[in-house]
């Protein structure tokens, strides 16, 4: 069927611009948009954080419930982890079960933050083969003006990071912090006008090719590392990548810090 017209129109566009290294709204080539973040924001919520990037709002809590270990894992409590993109969200967006889109979303979140071990599971068991600790994570954009995915990551693992195990409404012992060891940080690269950009909004999403998503920890260390959409992209422009996500995703821990600090 060939690209849409308009989607055609601002490819071009984009394209043009990216000869002169310039973006639509002026930014540099890795140069994210204003962020802000809020820690504690949802009241009925264990856990809660607020992510805004320019336009792109979303929300993060994290609830906790008590279950069955699986059976191949015994000594083990659970971790769960969702997305939601509610349809005032935006255009594409739609009423009823979960998009291809959005349970993708929730699986790339879920992989940073679960291959990076930042939450010892054996430490959520109770008793074990009888009970443990299932910890949810629950994401939903409210406002999508691209990069859910690093908006849903940092708000996330910051939610994470302030939730409190309910053990007196169990009557299991008394509240105590969730443990959470490392911080992993996702950041994404999108494809606009043949070269890479940090933090495409949704017009470059929209006229944009393939994207790069890579979760790196604390010690740089990479625990996931995930490609979207077609294309290719070259070992020099990898390298190039990871110079950038390794900055910016120190840049992030340490805002994250100083908010769960108080400062």
């Amino acid at each position: 069927m060939g690209i849409p017209l308009v989607p055609k129109l601002l490819r071009a566009h984009l394209a043009e611009l990216a000869e002169n290294d310039s973006r639509h709204d002026g930014r540099g080539r890795f140069e994210g948009r204003d962020l802000e973040l809020e820690i504690d924001c949802l009241e009925r919520a264990e856990g809660s954080a607020r992510v805004r990037m320019g336009d792109t709002i979303v929300y993060a809590g994290v609830k906790f419930q008590i279950m069955t270990p699986y059976p191949d894992r015994p000594n083990e409590g659970g971790l769960m982890c969702s997305a939601e993109v509610r349809p005032v969200a935006g255009r594409g967006w739609e009423p009823g079960p979960p998009s291809p889109e959005s349970i993708e979303l929730g699986r790339v979140v879920d992989r940073g933050i679960r291959e990076s071990g930042c939450i010892n599971v054996e430490e959520l068991c109770l008793i074990p083969g009888e009970k443990a600790w299932q910890v949810i994570l629950d994401l939903f954009a409210i406002s999508d003006d691209g990069n859910l995915f690093d908006a849903f990551a940092l708000a996330g693992i910051a939610a994470l990071k302030s939730a409190v195990l309910p053990a007196e409404r169990y009557e299991i012992g008394e509240d105590r912090p969730l443990g959470v060891a490392k911080t992993p940080v996702m950041c994404s690269y999108h494809k606009v006008g043949g070269r890479f950009v940090y933090d495409a909004d949704k017009r470059e999403e929209l006229g944009g090719d393939e994207r790069i998503h890579i979760t790196l920890g604390d010690d740089d260390h990479v625990h996931s590392l995930q490609k979207g959409l077609k294309g290719i992209f070259t070992a020099a422009e990898f390298d190039e990548i990871m110079v950038e996500a390794r900055s910016k995703c120190a840049e992030l821990r340490s805002l994250l810090d100083q908010k769960l600090a108080g400062e």
